[in-house]
């Protein structure tokens, strides 16, 4: 029989933790299951309000110093009851039946790891809104994130993702570095000849709880990572990748002949702007967000375009060693 426990690292977000707690008691699956939330070094610590919910829910709360959100997981799956683990990020909220679908679909097609997709809620701001498209739209990404035809073949990403016992105790879960550390679990998984899979329905809302200075932060940080995963499993390597650095390229190109030799060189460009303008105005029933997605587009590409490039020069090119050409990636 399958034993949840939740798995949830935060670090100075207690205001996070108090939204997703208050999605737990929301939820209509009745049988019984755990909340491990582990503290991972956090100055603005979230026990107040996890005291506040032990009544309602069955909480296990752990305080430890900072090592970084992978080895924070670990920690809690290895102090946690259940035998298959959901790992959350403390800014999602579940829908009410999350729990329901993930139940139903172990139960007739058992995978030993598990990922879904994210989404923006209605409360969200339009900036979260307008990131929440660039990120997971099949005009900006493919529908990487999370689609029906990745059902076997999906790499599962840790704001949404489920690990059996059995699984973390054969890969020993994450690794130290970050981002980056989700798909490389997921990749190690399949290795120990474990199965992934896309599950649908259990869509989380994702806040991300970006500024546009932190977007570009971590967009850059996701370009770094990829050479480095490419590496470490080169079966997982896709020449889509490269998409973010060839458009770097091309929108240069583009912008410089369309001065030098007129506006048609510009029509490729423009029209692909357009596009994403048209669809996430669309979408989100807003065209303030459609202008805000366009830029965020931009921010995505270029920022992980740089990223993955300037990795590969050093990583694939130069061959120089991850930790030590990129130590803000890695947690000691």
């Amino acid at each position: 029989m399958i034993q949840f426990s939740f798995i949830i690292p935060v670090y100075n977000r207690p205001h996070e933790i108090k939204e997703l707690l208050e999605s737990f008691k929301a939820l209509t699956y009745s049988n019984a299951y755990e909340i491990v939330i582990v503290e991972d070094g956090s100055t603005l610590c979230c026990s107040d309000i996890v005291a506040s919910y032990q009544d309602a829910l069955n909480i296990s709360y752990y305080q430890k110093p900072n090592t970084g959100p992978g080895d924070s997981r670990n920690f809690g799956m290895g102090l946690a009851k259940g035998n298959y683990y959901i790992i959350l990020d403390s800014d999602v909220l579940l829908p009410p039946d999350y729990l329901e679908h993930v139940s139903t679909f172990l139960t007739h097609s058992y995978v030993d790891c598990f990922g879904g997709a994210d989404a923006a809620h209605d409360s969200f701001t339009n900036l979260q809104k307008a990131i929440n498209y660039t990120m997971t739209s099949f005009l900006t990404t493919g529908g990487i994130r999370g689609s029906k035809k990745s059902a076997h073949h999906f790499e599962p990403r840790s704001f949404n993702m489920g690990l059996s016992k059995q699984a973390f105790e054969a890969t020993q879960g994450f690794s130290k570095i970050h981002p980056g550390e989700d798909p490389d679990l997921s990749h190690r998984v399949k290795k120990e000849g474990f199965k992934t899979a896309f599950v649908p329905n259990i869509a989380v809302f994702h806040k991300r709880r970006v500024s546009w200075s932190s977007f570009i932060l971590q967009v850059k940080k996701f370009g770094l990572v990829r050479p480095i995963l490419n590496k470490w499993h080169p079966q997982g390597a896709k020449i889509t990748f490269w998409f973010p650095t060839l458009f770097i390229f091309l929108t240069l190109a583009s912008i410089f002949l369309g001065i030098i030799y007129g506006w048609l060189f510009l029509l490729p460009l423009a029209s692909y702007i357009a596009v994403i303008f048209a669809d996430s105005s669309l979408k989100t029933k807003k065209m303030g967000i459609g202008f805000m997605a366009v830029f965020a587009m931009f921010i995505q590409f270029f920022g992980y375009g740089y990223g993955f490039l300037k990795a590969t020069i050093y990583i694939h090119w130069l061959e120089k060693d991850p930790q030590k050409q990129f130590p803000r990636l890695f947690f000691e």
